[in-house]
């Protein structure tokens, strides 16, 4: 997938996922099935995930090279990167450390938080629009949990990783209705 694909699926998979929290009533923002976060917990991992991607997309090229090293093979395709990451969630994957969320996350939070994480996707698009097709495969940033990847497939991840906890947002409400 080319950057300017890339970039309109990232766009794309975070204004649904932000429409669809901004639409929710406060009950079915909180409501949370055993042993999962309720949609304002998923917005703040959203948060947390996209921030350190839209920083290291920003830094100098000799800085990513210096500190994470280049790619020694190919970028995976899309599809592949996402079986990937199923793979490592069936094999009990979970969120940790700094993009875990806080247990209690106030309703009144809930604009900011959207705003924030739509500043920060349009941050990270215009970044990817400005990156090489080389620069996308060259380079390599670390990934808690699918190890490295070079900046095109943590850009494949970023995107999917939004439509993966919208869908788990919607499956978590139909136990409430």
């Amino acid at each position: 997938m080319e950057k300017e694909a890339l970039a309109q699926l990232l766009q794309q998979n975070y204004l649904h996922v932000i429409d669809q929290i901004r639409n929710l009533s406060d009950r079915e923002l909180l409501y949370a099935p055993k042993d999962k976060w309720n949609a304002l917990q998923q917005l703040d991992h959203l948060i947390k995930s996209v921030a350190p991607v839209n920083m290291a997309m920003g830094l100098p090229k000799f800085v990513l090279s210096w500190r994470f090293g280049i790619a020694n093979r190919p970028s995976r395709s899309y599809d592949a990167l996402v079986d990937r990451y199923h793979i490592k969630l069936q094999a009990g994957g979970r969120a940790s450390g700094a993009f875990v969320p806080p247990l209690q996350i106030s309703l009144a939070d809930k604009e900011v938080l959207l705003k924030k994480l739509q500043w920060l996707v349009q941050k990270l698009v215009r970044k990817t629009l400005r990156q090489s097709e080389l620069s996308l495969d060259r380079y390599i940033l670390p990934h808690p949990l699918l190890g490295k990847l070079t900046l095109r497939e943590m850009l494949y991840f970023t995107a999917y990783h939004a439509s993966h906890h919208g869908k788990s947002i919607e499956h978590g409400l139909v136990s409430l209705n």
